[in-house]
């Protein structure tokens, strides 16, 4: 059952950090690229947490919740105008690169 929960929430992370760069590629926003940079590097604890979790639950769920608090994203910019909830998971923006940084 174990291995289940931090298959998830190894999956979660894994998916939240592509959308952070599907983004980051779309608004070229610095808070993207530092919110997909935590995510890469907190799918990495989780996944060590998944291995481990087989041989001991408690040492292997630890390393998943630490993985978790890493991947804390902070504060970002406002980039949905009129998106839909669908659109809004997916990483469709509003707001492109053009838009982002008037010369």
């Amino acid at each position: 059952m174990y291995i289940y929960i931090a298959a998830a929430a190894y999956f979660v992370t894994i998916f939240l950090t592509v959308r952070d760069i599907r983004i980051y590629r779309r608004t070229a926003f610095a808070s993207y690229r530092k919110g997909a940079t935590r995510g890469i590097i907190a799918s990495t604890i989780i996944l060590i947490g998944v291995l481990i979790v087989s041989a001991s639950p408690n040492i292997g769920l630890l390393f998943v919740l630490i993985g978790l608090f890493v991947n804390k994203k902070g504060v970002r910019e406002k980039i949905f105008t009129d998106a839909t909830a669908f659109d809004r998971l997916l990483g469709k923006t509003d707001i492109m690169k053009e838009d982002a940084n008037p010369e």
